[in-house]
């Protein structure tokens, strides 16, 4: 398997350190992992907490009326909360979680949620019965019932919710009716106008696609134009195309061609079982096809006024959800105190592709804010 030059290579290398021979032959048995359950084994073992305040719990907890997943993780459950809130929709974060989190960890006790229709939580209720309930008014009625129970199962007053791209409309309808249940809301690939975005990441395409001389591209994207514009709304199988080309050219993920690292990287997870990541794409795709027409016809322009602090992460290269638009609502929006901060070489994905920028902004803006809860 891929998994054993790999691994081979690094019992190499601590035979240098502890001495060569049999203890080189020992660490080579002991890291080789031979299927995916012992690489997740590892992986799990490496991220396990130990400390005397930490916890690490992955559960179902019932919301909205059906059971859907939740990890929750940190080394001092006195530290503030932060529930992140994931993209898509349909997105999942907790399966790629074990990759940009941990740092996190130590300063905040972080929770990730499978949403509705979605990763874990999609594979575990029947999609039949949760179908009539794929709308945005129950997605935000699940968010707040979210941070009530966490509110109220660990005794806290204030949260921090995080939101990333389809998960920022979700926290920014929390945030603007329970101001304050948060510690601060965080946007990350902040959701504004998604109309003029489409048509932004559409027209980025194509300037891309006539810079490389890329003679399908330029067709394929010619053959959805107009896109985004007048009363006929964007398909699924448009969207496909610009987001193919998008992602070909480094609109989400900067310098890549697309997000296959980050969805390889969701097989790791030491939270999903071998159904949940066989299943991931499939729920994927069924809350685009549930969720989809409401996402992209969205325009939160119109929220010129939060009552709790906010942060903006924003990729500078991200024309999956436009990142100028975001700059420009974030410079009209009131707020108690806020911040925007550019992550130079990010497109849509900030917290994989610059996770050290990440945890540093996290523990520098964002959890100064949690004023009265304990410092570690």
């Amino acid at each position: 398997m891929r998994f054993a030059l790999l691994f081979t290579m690094a019992s190499i290398c601590f035979g240098f350190g502890v001495g060569v021979g049999e203890s080189a032959a020992h660490a080579e048995e002991a890291l080789s992992p031979a299927n995916r359950a012992e690489a997740v084994q590892i992986i799990a073992d490496l991220r396990h907490i130990v400390t005397p305040q930490g916890i690490e719990r992955h559960e179902k907890i019932r919301i909205g009326g059906i059971d859907q997943w939740v990890s929750i993780r940190g080394t001092d459950k006195r530290n503030p909360i932060l529930l992140m809130v994931h993209g898509g929709p349909g997105w999942v974060s907790m399966p790629t979680s074990w990759y940009f989190q941990r740092g996190w960890e130590e300063y905040f006790t972080v929770v990730q949620w499978d949403q509705r229709g979605a990763g874990s939580t999609y594979a575990t209720n029947d999609p039949d019965a949760v179908a009539p309930t794929m709308t945005p008014e129950r997605m935000i009625a699940d968010t707040e019932e979210m941070v009530s129970w966490l509110r109220k199962e660990f005794g806290r007053d204030k949260i921090f919710l995080l939101g990333h791209s389809w998960g920022t409309y979700l926290g920014l309808e929390v945030a603007q009716r329970h101001p304050d249940w948060l510690y601060a809301y965080i946007g990350v690939a902040q959701m504004t106008n998604m109309p003029q975005s489409e048509r932004e990441g559409w027209q980025f395409d194509m300037d891309e696609a006539k810079k490389a001389s890329n003679a399908q591209a330029i067709a394929e994207l010619n053959s959805i134009a107009p896109y985004g514009t007048g009363s006929k709304p964007i398909t699924v199988a448009s969207l496909m195309i610009q987001r193919k080309w998008l992602n070909q050219f480094g609109g989400m993920v900067y310098q890549r061609t697309g997000g296959q690292a980050e969805g390889a990287a969701m097989s790791l997870s030491p939270e999903y079982t071998d159904a949940d990541v066989d299943k991931v794409g499939e729920a994927s795709q069924y809350s685009l096809n549930k969720l989809l027409g409401k996402v992209i016809t969205l325009d939160l322009s119109r929220i010129q006024k939060l009552d709790c602090p906010v942060v903006l992460f924003l990729g500078r290269h991200d024309h999956n959800v436009s990142s100028s638009l975001a700059a420009a609502w974030f410079g009209k929006l009131q707020a108690p105190s806020k911040r925007l901060v550019w992550f130079e070489n990010s497109a849509h994905e900030v917290a994989v592709e610059e996770p050290g920028k990440t945890l540093v902004s996290l523990v520098t803006y964002v959890r100064p804010l949690a004023a009265d809860a304990p410092v570690r």
